[in-house]
C-alpha cells in the first residue's frame, strides 16, 4: 500500500511526539512492513511520517522539490533531513530548479500521482495558501484519494 503525507510543518515539540505517536499506530494497523511511504521530507508532519514508515518496518520515497529545498529548511533540521533522505528507496525530483510555492505545488501533485491513500497532519482550517495541507488535502479529495485526518486532541501549531 502506497501511502502520501501532507501536514504542518510548525508543530509544538509536544505535539509533534503525540503525532509520531498516532503515525506509528496508524500504520501498524495497516500492516506498517507493506506500507511505501512517499513524503516532501517538509520538516514538522513529512519528516515524523518518514521515521515512523522506517519504525514500522516499511519503505519511503521522497519527492525533492528542488535541488536546493535542503537550504531553505532551518539550520538544525537538515541533519536529519539529510539522514532520512540518504534511507529513501527511491528519490523522484519535480525538475523545479528552485525551492518555492511552484516547486512545492509540483511535488504535492507528484505525491498524489503516486499514492493510494493519503494521512493529512491537519488542524482543519482551510487557509489560501498554495502548496499548503489544505489546498492538499483538498485536490485528494477531488481525485477520490482516500484522506485520514490525524490531528489528536491538544495538538498545537507554533
Amino acid at each position: 500500500m502506497r501511502i502520501g503525507i501532507t501536514g504542518h510543518t510548525n508543530l509544538t515539540e509536544g505535539t509533534a511526539e503525540t503525532i509520531y505517536r498516532a503515525l506509528v499506530a496508524y500504520l501498524r494497523a495497516l500492516d506498517g512492513a507493506g506500507v511505501v511511504g512517499v513524503t516532501c521530507l517538509a520538516d514538522g508532519a513529512d519528516q515524523l511520517f518518514a521515521h515512523a514508515v522506517r519504525e514500522v518496518g516499511g519503505a519511503y520515497e521522497v519527492v525533492l522539490p528542488a535541488p536546493d529545498y535542503r537550504d531553505v529548511l532551518a539550520a538544525e533540521r537538515r541533519a536529519d533531513f539529510d539522514i532520512l533522505l540518504a534511507g529513501a528507496r527511491a528519490v523522484v525530483p519535480t525538475g523545479e530548479p528552485r525551492a518555492g510555492v511552484r516547486a512545492y505545488v509540483a511535488a504535492n501533485r507528484i505525491m498524489l500521482d503516486r499514492v493510494d491513500r493519503l494521512i493529512a497532519v491537519w488542524d482543519g482550517e482551510e487557509r489560501e495558501h498554495p502548496g499548503g495541507t489544505a489546498e492538499v488535502v483538498l485536490h485528494a479529495r477531488r481525485r477520490g484519494v482516500e484522506t485520514t485526518v490525524i490531528w489528536p486532541a491538544g495538538a498545537q501549531r507554533a
